[in-house]
């Protein structure tokens, strides 16, 4: 069996994975794969292409393990946890509501925070509970 080496940095990288898939197909600053593709829709390469199917696989996987660690009802906590985030940072005036742009950089951190939660929550559970998520068993034979 193997041990159970999951820490904060083992979060923490999976956190940076999040916010680089999430920011690489979107964000605010006109530097993203979004903008990319409505700049070249006229002559979409090959590269553009490639890109985008990337991302789509870093999606996909980030997707995946989320709704199976999390499921419905985690994804629903997951999302009301950061919001309220969200509204706590506006509350407290850290953050003006009018400020479109920031509050967008926000909401994409808070989207990575929910897909490196749910691609780390099986880790997180067995730290605290002592419980094992056993998704599919491999039959060898």
């Amino acid at each position: 069996m193997a041990s159970n080496g999951f820490t904060l940095s083992s979060y923490l990288a999976r956190l940076i994975a999040a916010l680089v898939l999430v920011f690489a197909t979107y964000n605010p600053s006109g530097y993203s794969y979004y903008h990319w593709v409505e700049r070249s829709l006229v002559d979409f390469n090959p590269l553009v292409a490639l890109a985008g199917i990337v991302l789509l696989i870093g999606w996909v996987m980030f997707i995946r393990a989320t709704l199976r660690s999390l499921g419905a009802l985690g994804i629903i906590l997951a999302v009301a946890f950061f919001g309220s985030l969200l509204w706590l940072v506006i509350d407290w005036g850290w953050v003006s509501p009018d400020n479109v742009k920031v509050i967008s950089y926000i909401i994409l951190a808070l989207l990575a925070g929910v897909l490196a939660t749910g691609v780390s929550w099986s880790h997180i559970r067995r730290r605290l509970t002592g419980q094992i998520d056993v998704d599919e068993i491999e039959d060898n034979n």
